[in-house]
């Protein structure tokens, strides 16, 4: 059976762009894909990565390129996106939250409301009360979320994400892992539908 993983950051845009096309995936390759949430600033420390903005500020034309390479995407795919104005959001409590909901059992929810509010109405998600009127809004249980995600046992956990994403080579979001073969970047999804199709039928032969 072929496994992938796909580890993200809600504060990554092309991390949702990848979110808003891997039921497609899905549906083609008949693979179930795993959400494997991490903290986008802890693996940059663990890395030494930056953000694309820090990164290759000082390139001229990189940026630009960058951007309308972005666009490109989310013409082809007609995904809606806003550009959150109070980028760069500090995500820590969301991703603890996605830590929570999955001890919950409402992790498909809790993703779809949390993706959709960093970048299709666009909220400040760093703010306590903005993230619990989110959680109640899509009738999420807000209370266990909040308490959940000042336990150790979900904050270990995201940092063992974290450091696991490190250890597997990865530096950024979003990354998909297709069994042990590594993926970068939304520009990689035509790559990562020919390894599940390859992984698929190798798995068959052996049968």
């Amino acid at each position: 059976m072929v496994t992938v993983a796909f580890y993200y950051d809600f504060g990554s845009p092309n991390a949702y762009l990848v979110h808003r096309v891997l039921p497609q995936l899905e549906a083609r390759t008949k693979v179930q894909i795993t959400y494997v949430p991490i903290l986008l600033g802890g693996l940059f420390k663990l890395t030494g990565n930056q953000a694309p903005g820090v990164a290759f500020a000082h390139i001229k034309g990189k940026l630009a390129y960058e951007q309308l390479e972005f666009e490109r995407f989310r013409e082809r795919h007609a995904i809606a996106f806003a550009m959150n104005p109070y980028f760069p959001v500090n995500t820590l409590n969301l991703m603890r939250g996605a830590i929570a909901s999955e001890q919950l059992g409402c992790s498909a929810n809790y993703i779809e409301s949390m993706f959709s509010a960093m970048w299709e109405t666009p909220r400040n998600m760093a703010d306590p009360d903005i993230f619990t009127a989110t959680l109640n809004a899509a009738h999420l249980p807000a209370e266990s979320i909040l308490a959940l995600i000042s336990t150790p046992e979900v904050k270990a956990q995201l940092q063992r994400n974290t450091e696991h994403a490190a250890a597997r080579g990865m530096f950024g979001s979003p990354s998909i892992l297709v069994g042990d073969e590594l993926f970068y970047g939304k520009e990689r999804l035509g790559q990562i539908e020919e390894e599940i199709r390859r992984q698929s039928q190798a798995a068959g032969a052996c049968r």
